[in-house]
């Protein structure tokens, strides 16, 4: 996760929370967007033993999505993300709100305001429409069988 970044730590701390109830352990790996040390986090995840990773959606992170995806694979580490733009850099799975969907939503939003609608009287949404992303050349890369009742699911398999 970017160090630097607030809205990164508050992702990580829902992480934490879900994490708990399954009782699965989490280990933050973080970089500064200043100089991201991309190699170094993933030393400490090899250290910690980490089984697998999660790519929070943040900038830094965003523009380094290659890069975490080539470690990840080199890592023989499965990569979950926030986002099919890092499953498309070669990450291996994502599950997140359809992206497409959410923008056409804020413009609906956009729009309204725009019209002379209040933003507090507009009702809080949240996403409608979300999409599973598989990369099934990664998947092969790390040596992983992806169950085809999953690949079923996804709404896009990258092959």
């Amino acid at each position: 996760m970017d160090a630097d970044s607030t809205n990164t730590g508050n992702a990580f701390k829902d992480y934490e929370a879900a994490a708990r109830s399954l009782k699965i352990q989490l280990q933050s790996l973080e970089v500064r967007s200043s100089n991201p040390d991309f190699e170094k986090a993933f030393q400490a995840a090899a250290k910690g033993r980490v089984n697998a990773l999660i790519t929070v959606r943040n900038p830094v992170l965003i523009d380094n999505r290659k890069r975490i995806a080539e470690l990840a694979i080199q890592n023989r580490m499965p990569s979950m993300s926030e986002g099919s733009v890092f499953v498309e850099a070669g990450s291996l799975v994502s599950y997140s709100s359809n992206e497409v969907d959410s923008f056409r939503r804020a413009a609906y939003y956009v729009d309204k305001i725009l019209k002379g609608a209040k933003p507090s009287d507009l009702p809080l949404e949240q996403p409608m429409k979300f999409e599973l992303v598989i990369n099934l050349k990664t998947a092969k890369q790390i040596g992983l069988t992806i169950p085809p009742n999953v690949l079923v699911r996804a709404a896009k398999v990258i092959k």
